[in-house]
């Protein structure tokens, strides 16, 4: 394994879905995220600017999760990961778990959701 940064379960209301009533409506969203960095550097210099600010993600996924609709949660997921790569040399992996807790499913469940990993080398 390895150094990570994680923020768990993060809640955005957004538009996305394949049906047009989930993008009139919207719903909620919960996103978790763990960020592979190595750390050690932080670590021993007490630096922000050698990892990565929570607060600065938070808003960085917000802003896509409450953004520009998109149909599918793999679209809104990749989107995610891929900034994030972009964004912090430091990261050099990205989990995002994406719940969707209302999807318009006939059955009883508490969530749905996907998880998807990307690396500098297969983003």
């Amino acid at each position: 394994m390895g150094d990570s940064i994680f923020i768990r379960n993060m809640e955005f209301y957004g538009y996305h879905g394949v049906y047009p009533e989930e993008r009139r409506l919207g719903q909620k969203f919960i996103i978790s995220l763990s960020l592979g960095c190595d750390l050690r550097a932080a670590g021993r210099m007490d630096d922000l600017t050698l990892t990565v600010d929570y607060g600065d993600v938070y808003n960085r996924v917000k802003a896509i999760v409450e953004g520009r609709p998109r149909k599918l949660v793999e679209a809104v997921a990749e989107e995610i990961a891929n900034h994030l790569l972009r964004s912090y040399p430091i990261v050099h992996t990205v989990t995002v778990h994406l719940e969707k807790p209302a999807a318009p499913i006939s059955g009883i469940f508490e969530t749905v959701g996907i998880e998807l990993v990307r690396s500098r080398v297969n983003s």
